[in-house]
């Protein structure tokens, strides 16, 4: 265990940060679960619904560091895909 104020700050710091980053990813992975339902029932009233939500928490997560962007351009490129084939 860290003894210096400092290490106990970072400490404290770390942890408060993985709940973050934890509470944001697990709603991402929820968000793309419900839009992927949809998509799987051919329902397109409710994909057209969540996909700009869903779109812009995929964009949110860049900004936060939760994914890397090409992760995030190659799941909103294979969603969109799969919602345009719904057409």
């Amino acid at each position: 265990m860290a003894s210096h104020k400092s290490a106990l700050k970072r400490i404290k710091q770390t942890h408060k940060r993985e709940a973050l980053n934890r509470m944001h990813r697990t709603g991402l992975r929820h968000q793309m679960r419900k839009l992927r339902a949809a998509l799987d029932k051919k329902d397109k009233a409710a994909a057209a619904g969540l996909l700009k939500p869903t779109f812009a928490l995929i964009d949110h997560s860049i900004h936060k560091g939760i994914l890397h962007r090409n992760t995030a351009a190659r799941y909103k490129s294979r969603l969109t895909l799969r919602f345009n084939a719904l057409a």
